[in-house]
């Protein structure tokens, strides 16, 4: 079976910045990351790349920023007055998540604190930057109805019992 839209696909990955060796994500020696082709679960660009891949197929896939995390934007940059971080130990690169306009949840970096404002940027920490995902496909099938339905990959419940099935999950 291949990687075509509304298919649920496995796999494992290793991500570096283009001309770094160090990695920046891995989910290598873990479970294998899964989602539903066509769903946005993943950036568009590794995804384009993995459509007619096969299980077991491995690669390694460039993603320009405009296709992974978008171009760094300066216009995300805003100063806020320090009170606003009021019992927060700030440093420059320190990661907060607060509420955005429309209720989602917003990651921002700080960068620049003195006496009476902190500079934090709304980019995602890879904007701005060339990826190299090293991937390798450990499964691909057919989404069931539910997974279409609602859009996320249903995942056994690892509920510990002895078999009785009292969760629910059927162990």
């Amino acid at each position: 079976m291949i990687i075509e839209k509304d298919r649920v696909v496995a796999f494992n990955y290793n991500l570096t910045e283009v001309g770094n060796t160090e990695v920046i994500d891995s989910n290598i020696g873990g479970e294998p990351l899964e989602f539903i082709v066509g769903r946005g679960h993943i950036i568009p660009g590794l995804e384009s790349q993995m459509i007619g891949l096969g299980i077991n197929a491995k690669g390694d896939f460039l993603v320009n920023a405009k296709d992974a995390y978008g171009e760094y934007n300066n216009e995300a940059l805003q100063n806020l007055p320090k009170e606003q971080f009021a019992g927060v130990d700030l440093s420059v690169g320190l990661v907060l998540y607060g509420q955005g306009e429309q209720g989602e949840t917003v990651q921002v970096t700080v960068k620049t604190v003195n006496e009476d404002d902190v500079t934090v940027d709304f980019n995602h920490p890879l904007a701005g930057k060339n990826l190299m995902f090293a991937v390798s496909v450990a499964g691909v099938r057919e989404a069931t109805a539910e997974e279409l339905a609602n859009g996320q990959v249903e995942r056994e419940e690892q509920c510990g019992t002895d078999g009785g099935g009292s969760c629910g999950c059927g162990h």
